[in-house]
């Protein structure tokens, strides 16, 4: 769609849905999470934020992403993030956007300047998103949680199912 030189996602997670072991793996999930958006995601450089946050009442997830990426169609991004949201939603139904996509073009004769990146021009794309817990085991306000066990639990599905099929195909 569109080179990305520069993306990050802030998480924000009650404090209460983080437990020793996430607490002691915060270096690492930030360090692993950054290199996902480069190599997975492709952005040439990627950074994670996470924030325990002590409120009470405990508060959802809330995760806030920015893009910094060559201009590209705003209807097409934002159609590709909907999307995404709706398959996501598929085995986290408490994933959802929290508000409209949010660009914002930054002019060639007025460039930011990106540490470690240099001089950027191009289209920033903003994306708030919420995952509220199913609250089965886990209160709702532990949808970073949620979210891990319902991507665990689709990504053994579809295992299952791909294994059955090569069965199906092997008699």
């Amino acid at each position: 769609m569109a080179r990305v030189h520069y993306a990050e996602i802030i998480a924000s997670i009650a404090s209460k849905s983080a437990g020793p072991g996430t607490r002691a793996n915060i270096d690492e999930f930030t360090e692993t999470t950054s290199r996902a958006i480069e190599v997975v995601g492709g952005a040439a450089k990627g950074k994670a934020i996470i924030v325990l946050n002590p409120a009470e009442p405990p508060l959802m997830m809330r995760d806030t992403v920015y893009v910094l990426s060559d201009e590209a169609s705003q209807d097409d991004i934002e159609a590709s993030i909907n999307e995404m949201a709706e398959a996501v939603q598929a085995y986290v139904p408490g994933y959802r956007l929290k508000q409209r996509v949010q660009f914002e073009v930054i002019p060639q004769d007025k460039p930011v300047n990106l540490p470690g990146v240099g001089q950027f021009s191009g289209l920033k794309t903003a994306v708030w998103l919420e995952v509220e817990g199913a609250a089965h085991y886990l209160p709702a306000y532990a949808g970073n949680l949620d979210i891990m066990t319902s991507s665990a639990l689709a990504t053994a599905e579809k295992m299952a199912q791909s294994l059955a099929r090569k069965a199906g195909e092997a008699a």
